[in-house]
């Protein structure tokens, strides 16, 4: 049965394969745009004569509006429904992708960067939305299931596919091709959105709360700016400044949300979502497994370009078997979690820490010149674990919430990611360009290795309690 304004959806709904496959492709482009723009850097740097400071901003602004937005989108597609604001989003995701293709200036870029960050935002929140509201049961684990297949392909993607659009050089396009390819599949999808999509919300109250809308993006400004550019700036004052002032900032938003919840009020994060032990559960294990995946990927590419000299094509060919691996396991996880739930996960989780430990031995024990083999491997075998971890870990955390607050449930998971993964790559990132002067690629990447092994060590414990409940 179809949501109006003023029902929610009865029992049982299943999403038929063609709508699963509209929503899921917003989503994978979303995080295709998140990782692509790190293959295309020395195009960026020579094509449109980007300096340092430039392709910083060009790279880490999407992933800051992005993560900026999140909340406030999530809100939206509970308050006017989660089709038109997801075919609004994909909209000007279409339009922004345009923009930057034919962006004539790193200034041009950087702008439409930004605001293609912005209709991720919007976009994004209501996939998760319409799988949590839409299905029940095994319906809603098998979808989620196939979101987390989507979001790591789409990842992994950004390097492999990246590589391969700018060697191929389409039309002459050179780094052009890797955003105006979204441009038809973003009007496919608001076209077929408009015909298979349900009508699910507006289920929550109509008041907005744009205080704490205001004072939650201003927080996550505060933290996200310095993250994202802190390292290339050399970590000027101004970015130890915004990190201290998003203390207060992140104090006071949290105050007004009780203050306006206990008035009666609607915030624009229920305090009751976050009282959820199954939600606090979900937003532990993501931040932990988002904030290795992230660092891992972007040191592995600097690695294998900077350290093993592979140029963007090959390096993003040894992505290839871990992103296949990723996808097999993903598929065959659903059956182990509906066995075995979180333990089944956890199996995963010491999968990927395996093949960190193997990845981490081979650049021990063989140096540079020989080890591309056992990198693939290694790189295997945290496909495998990835594939069983990561499309479970997001069902975790949406198991008990309510159709009124899916969007904004939606949108925190997904904010958490987003931030985790900035965090992520500017601490382990800043580790790693610390060590290459004094020790070499190798060694860096051995201490990365080593630190994202601790983050997974620390999912699997997490995963082992949830377990246990």
């Amino acid at each position: 049965m179809l949501v109006t304004a003023t029902t929610t959806l009865g029992p049982a709904v299943r999403l038929r394969g063609p709508t699963l496959v509209v929503l899921l492709s917003a989503w994978f482009l979303a995080q295709f745009d998140l990782f692509v723009v790190n293959v295309a850097v020395p195009s960026l740097a020579h094509g449109l004569h980007a300096d340092a400071g430039a392709l910083e901003l060009i790279v880490g602004g999407y992933a800051f509006t992005y993560a900026a937005g999140m909340i406030t989108g999530g809100r939206w597609g509970d308050r006017f429904g989660h089709r038109p604001v997801f075919v609004a989003g994909v909209a000007g995701f279409a339009l922004t992708s345009l923009r930057c293709g034919l962006a004539a200036s790193p200034d041009q870029l950087i702008a439409a960067r930004l605001a293609q960050g912005l209709a991720g935002a919007v976009m994004v929140p209501q996939v998760l939305a319409v799988i949590t509201v839409s299905c029940r049961g095994g319906a809603r684990t098998r979808a989620l299931g196939w979101y987390g297949v989507a979001g790591g392909l789409g990842s992994i993607a950004g390097q492999v596919l990246g590589g391969l659009l700018l060697h191929a050089d389409l039309l002459g396009l050179g780094w052009r091709v890797i955003f105006l390819v979204n441009v038809p599949v973003g009007v496919a999808v608001v076209l077929l959105a408009h015909r298979l999509l349900p009508r699910t919300g507006p289920g929550g109250p109509g008041r907005q709360d744009p205080v704490g809308a205001i004072g939650l993006a201003a927080t996550l400004a505060l933290v996200m700016a310095p993250l994202t550019l802190g390292h290339s700036q050399g970590w000027p004052p101004w970015t130890w400044a915004c990190l201290g002032l998003s203390i207060p900032a992140g104090w006071g938003t949290a105050a007004w949300l009780r203050r306006l919840h206990a008035r009666g009020g609607t915030p624009v994060i229920e305090p009751a979502l976050l009282r959820r032990s199954s939600y606090r559960a979900g937003l532990g294990t993501v931040t932990a497994f988002m904030a290795y995946f992230a660092s891992f990927l972007f040191t592995l590419t600097l690695f294998l370009q900077e350290g093993l000299r592979l140029d963007a094509v090959t390096a993003g060919l040894v992505f290839a078997p871990m992103g296949a691996l990723f996808s097999v396991s993903s598929v065959l996880s659903s059956r182990l979690v509906a066995r075995h739930g979180a333990r089944a996960v956890a199996v995963g989780a010491v999968l990927t820490g395996l093949g960190l430990a193997s990845f981490v031995l081979c650049l021990h024990t063989t140096g540079i010149a020989t080890a591309l083999g056992w990198v693939i491997a290694s790189l295997a075998l945290v496909g495998i674990g990835n594939g069983l971890t990561l499309p479970r870990l997001i069902g975790l955390g949406l198991v008990d919430v309510e159709h009124e607050n899916a969007g904004i449930g939606a949108a925190v998971l997904t904010t958490a990611q987003q931030f985790a993964a900035a965090a992520g790559v500017a601490a382990l990132g800043s580790v790693f360009f610390a060590v290459v002067p004094h020790d070499g690629t190798v060694r860096a990447m051995q201490w990365i290795a080593l630190a994202d092994l601790g983050l997974i060590a620390l999912v699997f414990l997490l995963l082992v309690r949830t377990s246990r409940r």
